[in-house]
């Protein structure tokens, strides 16, 4: 026992000092366990995911989920294990979890380990099925609430989010896409994706915490279709008049074709004053038979045909202006005026483009907020090129803190040791400037074609950007090509006139449910295959 410290023992001394440093050192931990007290629903994948997720029992999906770790990591997820599958599998939440009282966070982490080239890695919120449904008849029909997460092939490069909503007034179910998503980040690190959802219909996108994208879910603007459908419509019923006029310009009826018009005269002539060349070779063939040429030993006249020597070029034609026939050259007719035809003018009967008049929408209604459809389970329905996805700690909260809590605890150590680990890697290979450049230049670039003003280029800017990635040694070309598109698109809208007006497309009202874009995508990759022929060896024809 230590020496009495003024009267007092010494290990009362150390006593307060020891719990200090238990407290401290598991403060982490008592957080951890608040937040998932606090959360609605919290998967870790820390356990097998067998039993507790259905993985679809429809034949489409082939593709098998494995629990793994993440790679460097002690940590497990949910694992997309082969190339080129679908995948489809489910969890049942206990509860349905509503979305129209209070702020709702969903929030889940991805990490892409062996990159994406095309493919998703999102997240279905699944509402209440139909009467007898079964978690193992799960596909991409199946009705959902809310689909987010990201979403990346060939032009296509955005964190989806999309939520379905029914028409209170027809009954039909709408999808509403997020305008001008934020992009995939183009790493193969951790990334967490958080929406929140306010009382206030205000929408946020995060992506590692970071905000990427605010909305409004009665905002026109925000989303596409608009919750809030227009008032009036076109008439359906509505007809052009017979005699309504659109043309702008008439051919002048007045105008008569000058006597002195030829239509017959020839758009060229001879060039009559054109003189032969000296030193022109008119006995020198421009080919002449390769003198270097001999007939392939296995060539037979009776199967492959009389064999000719290929030609070459006249070696004697290179010194000179030309060999063979002269003939003069042709020119431009002077006299050419091509087919007559009236000069336009302005059309007295004119009344303008005819559209059809406006009529008041049967299907519009007003509403303070969505009406969201609760979530019943949480569903992950992909079709991807690449493995190595890796899905992990998925979140349902009610405050967007809880939310931050997990990153800081679940996901940041993580990232964190990911991204040390990649600067490593860099400057072992000699390229930590350079890639660190060219990583900064990509996120910059995507940020820019994020941007509304560049939504008609936009696919565009993509293909450039992920040619750029795949061979990161023509960045520099890349970004020169990129600047180019820009300061068009600038000079076009300040010096190149009107704006062309945006199309205005009626809107199908049937009944609408998710698209199978992963079955379309697996044809279209599909619909290419190579054929292997083998053509007869054809004799070489000479030509006259």
């Amino acid at each position: 026992m230590g020496e009495p410290r003024n009267g007092i023992p010494m290990p009362l001394v150390l006593l307060p000092m020891l719990l200090f440093f238990i407290v401290s050192s598991s403060s982490h931990l008592v957080r951890a366990s608040d937040d998932a007290y606090d959360a609605i629903f919290y998967e870790s994948f820390d356990e097998d995911f067998d039993g507790r997720w259905i993985v679809s029992g429809k034949d489409d999906y082939q593709g098998v989920w494995k629990h793994a770790k993440s790679e460097g990591h002690d940590d497990y997820g949910l694992l997309v294990s082969e190339q080129a599958r679908k995948y489809a599998i489910v969890k049942e939440l206990d509860e349905p979890v509503s979305l129209k009282d209070g702020t709702v966070v969903l929030q889940f982490e991805t990490r892409l380990q062996n990159g994406l080239e095309c493919g998703g890695a999102y997240l279905k919120y699944l509402r209440p099925q139909e009467s007898g449904w079964k978690p193992k008849e799960f596909n991409n029909e199946s009705p959902y609430s809310i689909m987010f997460g990201p979403d990346k092939c060939g032009a296509t490069n955005k964190v989806h989010f999309i939520f379905k909503h029914k028409n209170p007034k027809n009954g039909e179910y709408v999808e509403h896409h997020l305008k001008y998503p934020p992009s995939v980040p183009s790493d193969k690190l951790s990334h967490v994706y958080t929406a929140i959802l306010k009382p206030d219909n205000e929408l946020k996108i995060l992506i590692d915490g970071e905000e990427k994208k605010k909305a409004n879910f009665l905002s026109s603007e925000d989303f596409e279709p608009p919750l809030i459908p227009s008032k009036t419509i076109s008439d359906p019923d509505d007809q052009k008049p017979e005699d309504w006029d659109e043309r702008a310009k008439i051919p002048d009826p007045t105008a008569v074709k000058p006597d002195d018009w030829d239509e017959d005269a020839p758009m060229e002539i001879v060039d009559e004053e054109a003189e032969k060349p000296e030193g022109w070779l008119d006995d020198e063939p421009e080919e002449i038979d390769d003198p270097e040429a001999a007939k392939p030993e296995d060539w037979d006249d009776e199967e492959d045909g009389e064999w000719e020597a290929p030609k070459i070029e006249n070696p004697k034609c290179e010194a000179a202006p030309g060999c063979g026939e002269w003939k003069k050259p042709m020119k431009r007719n002077p006299a050419y005026k091509g087919k007559w035809s009236a000069p336009y003018i302005d059309n007295p009967d004119y009344k303008g483009i005819w559209k059809p008049r406006d009529v008041p929408n049967p299907d519009y209604f007003d509403l303070a907020k969505p009406n969201f459809e609760p979530i019943a389970a949480i569903g992950i329905e992909i079709w991807t090129m690449q493995d190595g996805i890796l899905f992990d700690n998925i979140l349902i909260a009610n405050d967007d803190k809880i939310a931050d809590s997990y990153r800081e605890t679940t996901w940041k150590p993580k990232f964190t040791v990911e991204k040390e680990k990649q600067k490593t890697e860099e400057a072992a290979t000699g390229s930590d400037g350079i890639a660190g450049f060219q990583k900064k230049v990509f996120d910059l670039l995507y940020k820019i074609a994020d941007n509304p003003f560049l939504s008609d280029h936009k696919d565009k800017i993509y293909d450039l950007i992920e040619k750029a990635e795949k061979r990161p040694k023509i960045t520099i070309g890349i970004i020169v090509a990129v600047v180019v598109v820009f300061v068009s698109i600038f000079f076009r809208i300040i010096f190149g006139g009107k704006k062309k007006p945006a199309k205005v497309e009626k809107k199908n009202t049937e009944r609408t449910e998710v698209s199978n874009k992963q079955a379309d995508g697996e044809n279209e990759e599909n619909k290419e295959k190579e054929e292997a022929s083998n053509a007869p060896r054809r004799r070489p024809r000479r030509e006259n």
